[in-house]
C-alpha cells in the first residue's frame, strides 16, 4: 500500500510548478521633466521614504555615444531619482531631485491593489527626438549615431532589455514575470526650440518613436501616456520655445489619432523654478495624472 501511495503522489510533485511572482511594469521616458527636477527636500512626508512594494530600474542617463548610457540595477522606489541620479550597473547613486515616480506610485498602488509595481526609466535632460534638434544633449532617433554608434534610443534598449533579462528583481528567491503595462511619455520640448521643419515633423517622430517602443515590449498596443508641454513663458517674447504650438498641435494629434493613447493637460497649470522645469508641486501632481490616465487606457482595454 505505501508503495502505491508513492506512486499516487509523485507524479504530482514532479509537475509541480515553481511558484512566480506577476509584477506590472511601466516604462517613463523623455526629457528633463521627466527625468525630475523636484527636490526631494520639498516632498510631504508619505513621499518622502523608501516603497518597497515597488521596484525601480532607472538607466543611466549621458550624451550620445557613451558607453555608460543606459547601465542600472534594480532597486526598490525611494526620492532621489531625478536629475543627478547616476549609475554604473552596479551601484545606483541617488540625487537631491525626483520626478514623477513617487507620486506616480503612490496613485497606481490605490488603482492596483495588491498587486506588485516597477517602473523602468530612462529620461535625458534636453534631449529631442529629431537628430537636428538636439545639439550636445542626445537624440532618440532611431537611425541616427552621430557618426560613432549609440544614442538615447539606444540607451533605452539597453535599459529595457537589461531590466527585464534580470528573473528576479526584488532577490526574494521567487522567480518575477514582468507584464509591460504602459509607456509614460514626457517630451518635445526640445523640438519646439529650434526650427519650424522640426517641430511640424514632430507628429512622424513621435508616432515611429513610440511604435518601436512598444515593439520592444512585444506589444503593439500598449497603452501610452504623453505629457503635453507648455512654456513657463521666461523669455523677451514671452516664449521660452519658439515652436511650441507646432509641438503641442502634434501631440494632441497623435492622442486623438492613434490607438490606446491619452494626453495629460495639467501641466499648463504648473509652476516653474526656472524657464525649463516644474516647481517640486508640478511633478507630484503630474505623477497622479499619468497614472490616472494609464489605469483608464488598461481599463479600457479589458472592456474591448
Amino acid at each position: 500500500m505505501k508503495s502505491i501511495v508513492w506512486f499516487i503522489v509523485a507524479p504530482f510533485m514532479l509537475f509541480a510548478q515553481p511558484k512566480k511572482d506577476s509584477i506590472r511594469v511601466f516604462y517613463l521616458g523623455g526629457q528633463s521633466n521627466m527625468e525630475g527636477f523636484g527636490y526631494v527636500k520639498e516632498l510631504p512626508a508619505n513621499l518622502n521614504k523608501i516603497n518597497k512594494n515597488v521596484f525601480i530600474y532607472q538607466g543611466n542617463p549621458t550624451v550620445d555615444n557613451d558607453d555608460k548610457g543606459g547601465l542600472g540595477k534594480w532597486d526598490f522606489l525611494k526620492p532621489g531619482h531625478g536629475t543627478g541620479f547616476s549609475s554604473d550597473g552596479k551601484e545606483n547613486k541617488l540625487s537631491d531631485r525626483f520626478g514623477i515616480e513617487l507620486s506616480l506610485a503612490q496613485k497606481l498602488q490605490e488603482l492596483y491593489p495588491n498587486e506588485k509595481l516597477a517602473f523602468i526609466k530612462y529620461a535625458r535632460n534636453g534631449s529631442s527626438i529629431d537628430s537636428v534638434g538636439t545639439t550636445s544633449f542626445g537624440a532618440w532617433e532611431p537611425d541616427f549615431t552621430g557618426g560613432k554608434g549609440m544614442n538615447q534610443y539606444d540607451y533605452f534598449l539597453k535599459t529595457v532589455n537589461n531590466a527585464m533579462a534580470v528573473k528576479d528583481i526584488n532577490g526574494d528567491g521567487i522567480e518575477d514575470v514582468l507584464i509591460p503595462t504602459g509607456i509614460l511619455w514626457m517630451q518635445g520640448e526640445s523640438d519646439a526650440d529650434k526650427t519650424e521643419t522640426i517641430a511640424n515633423q514632430y507628429y512622424f517622430n513621435l508616432k515611429r518613436l513610440m511604435d518601436l517602443m512598444r515593439a520592444s515590449f512585444r506589444n503593439n498596443n500598449l497603452p501610452i501616456v504623453i505629457g503635453k508641454i507648455s512654456d513657463s513663458g521666461d523669455d523677451q517674447d514671452g516664449k521660452v520655445w519658439p515652436f511650441g504650438e507646432l509641438v503641442q498641435y502634434a501631440q494632441e494629434k497623435f492622442a486623438s489619432k492613434e490607438p490606446h493613447v491619452k494626453i495629460v493637460r495639467s501641466t499648463s497649470s504648473y509652476d516653474y523654478t526656472d524657464r525649463y522645469h516644474y516647481k517640486s508641486t508640478g511633478y507630484i501632481d503630474l505623477g497622479k495624472e499619468f497614472a490616472k490616465s494609464i489605469f483608464l487606457l488598461n481599463t479600457e482595454k479589458v472592456k474591448m
